[in-house]
């Protein structure tokens, strides 16, 4: 149980990081948001679109966020929303956790992909999602409020943002809600692609 607590995620310019309804998720502004990753050889290998698809620093992050990810957590919110739009093999090929109040079995889909419904909070998922990851890392998926349980909590080691030159105005702030006397930043990568900004930094309680 020895890998990073960590959350890879896609931010606008303005700091959004998701419209407010779940209703306009998946709609132009969002679309906007995370055009950077569509054309990407291994999201398009991960989702089984087909061949080909953009290699280069994209890519490469992309593939190694994936690859070293042994488990995710992540809110009710986020799944709702992903049961409706994953693909029957879900993305992720790892076990996934939960966090929630419905108690339901586990939910295993095809390609090693199966969900676990977490009723006792976020450090009980987490203690389970480390277990299971072994020592690979552990994503926190999202959404923007769970991510924000985990890095008020002090449970986050590390995380990356890909900044977009979009603009939202309005939507699911990153960082709402994070107590930010609680939390130490320091920025250790910065790598730029013709789309994003990536930016990575680790996280310690003060």
């Amino acid at each position: 149980m020895g890998g990073t607590v960590f959350f890879s995620v896609t931010m606008s310019l303005d700091g959004f990081m998701a419209p407010a309804s779940l209703g306009d998720l998946m709609g132009q502004q969002w679309r906007e948001l995370q055009q950077w990753i569509f054309p990407l050889r291994f999201f398009r290998e991960n989702l089984k679109l087909g061949e080909g698809g953009e290699e280069g620093l994209d890519n490469d992050i992309a593939r190694a966020t994936y690859e070293r990810t042994g488990a995710s957590v992540m809110g009710k919110r986020m799944f709702d929303a992903g049961e409706q739009m994953w693909p029957e093999e879900a993305p992720f090929h790892t076990p996934v956790f939960v966090v929630t109040h419905e108690k339901r079995n586990p939910w295993e889909r095809p390609g090693g992909t199966t969900f676990h419904f977490v009723n006792d909070g976020i450090e009980s998922a987490l203690f389970q999602a480390r277990a299971a990851a072994g020592d690979r890392d552990v994503r926190i998926a999202g959404g923007a409020e769970t991510i924000q349980q985990y890095l008020d909590g002090g449970l986050i080691d590390e995380f990356s943002i890909a900044l977009a030159p979009v603009l939202f105005g309005t939507g699911v702030r990153l960082f709402d809600r994070v107590d930010p006397g609680r939390l130490a930043l320091e920025q250790v990568r910065t790598e730029a692609s013709s789309r994003v900004t990536h930016l990575t930094y680790t996280a310690a309680k003060r």
